[in-house]
């Protein structure tokens, strides 16, 4: 979505193409809603680095891809006062639904949106209604980076 935003034409940045993965693109009512509640939520503070790295793994999608001792897990996690905490802020659901066929429309570079064959968030089909080449990963879901990174940086090989 960043990448879309900065590719508009109106910005004038050098940006040269845009490969989007695993966004969603259909959003309901009631997903919204409870982004929002998430938003306004207070941080969860952790008495122990092994409940907050849990918690992380969970709401990453990435349990069962890392164990909460290996070190990415440290990316996703911050400590204070001897307490923990995940990284991102809850704020950041207040983002909203994103508006998908408006930031297509601003830019005129060659857009690729890639997902996952196994990612719930989003489909083929989604994706394919909004008009830019769709490459879906076969056995990958929505952490496809993660599940395997040098599939997704092939994504790009068209565009170096």
């Amino acid at each position: 979505m960043v990448a879309l935003a900065l590719a508009a034409r109106q910005r004038g940045l050098p940006v040269d193409a845009v490969v989007g993965l695993g966004i969603k693109v259909v959003w309901s009512p009631a997903e919204l809603a409870k982004a929002g509640e998430l938003a306004a939520r207070p941080v969860t503070w952790f008495a122990s680095r092994d409940e907050a790295a849990r918690r992380y793994l969970r709401v990453s999608g990435l349990a069962g891809l890392f164990a909460p001792d290996h070190p990415v897990v440290d990316a996703g996690l911050r400590r204070e006062d001897g307490r923990w905490r995940l990284a991102m802020d809850p704020a950041a659901f207040a983002v909203g639904e994103p508006r998908l066929p408006a930031l297509l429309a601003a830019t005129d570079v060659p857009v690729l949106l890639a997902r996952g064959e196994l990612d719930p968030m989003v489909s083929d089909a989604q994706l394919k209604e909004l008009g830019v080449p769709v490459a879906t990963l076969p056995g990958l879901g929505h952490n496809a980076h993660v599940e395997d990174p040098a599939a997704v940086l092939a994504l790009l090989d068209p565009y170096l």
